[in-house]
């Protein structure tokens, strides 16, 4: 049996509480920004014109999103794969949703906004850091703001350390991928060790 209507869905579940509806709010606070200064660690949430969904962690030193003001938010774009599947839909629909993390912290901070891809020299040079300037940086208009509560990562125990499996427990990335290409693209490819893959990564950081 699926859920299909609004209705059948909320017989489920029942109404939202006062206090998780008073807690969304429409700009940055001092506590909001503060966690976003605390922050290494965010996931970046976009839709395409055409549906795709994609989902992108970003990270950097704590409080690599810099905030601007109560309702504008900067994320400088790092090197990666180049598929640029965040980037092209924010510049299809400019819509953003983000998660940020802290450390050893069970509560996470939700922000929706909407968003554009900005090479102001302004904003780049308020984005540089000791390796490098960004090429592009992602500028977000925010739209709510509102702290989610800890139980996800209560039951989840993220942080503790002594539930993390070895890293053993999984074949390095890139015998994932070979085995992946292979059986969905039926080609071969040269694989890198676990070490020789994150001395690239490290290359560039």
């Amino acid at each position: 049996m699926h859920i299909t209507t609004l209705e059948a869905l909320r017989t489920l579940y029942g109404p939202a509480s006062e206090r998780s509806l008073k807690k969304e709010i429409p700009s940055l606070d001092p506590h909001a920004t503060r966690f976003i200064e605390l922050s290494p660690f965010v996931v970046l949430a976009s839709s395409g014109a055409h549906g795709h969904m994609d989902a992108s962690p970003r990270g950097g030193a704590p409080g690599f999103v810099k905030v601007l003001d109560t309702q504008t938010l900067l994320m400088p774009d790092s090197p990666g794969n180049n598929r640029l599947d965040t980037l092209e839909n924010i510049v299809s629909t400019g819509r953003l949703g983000l998660l940020f993390m802290v450390p050893g912290f069970d509560e996470t901070l939700r922000i929706n906004g909407q968003a554009v891809l900005s090479t102001d020299p302004a904003d780049l040079a308020l984005c540089e850091d000791a390796r490098r300037t960004p090429k592009l940086v992602i500028r977000v208009t925010v739209d709510s703001v509102y702290l989610h509560c800890a139980k996800a990562l209560m039951r989840s125990q993220l942080w503790d350390a002594s539930l993390h499996p070895e890293r053993s427990s999984l074949p390095t990335m890139g015998e994932m991928l070979r085995d992946q290409i292979q059986a969905f693209q039926g080609e071969t490819i040269e694989i890198e060790s676990q070490a020789e893959m994150v001395q690239r990564y490290r290359q560039s950081l």
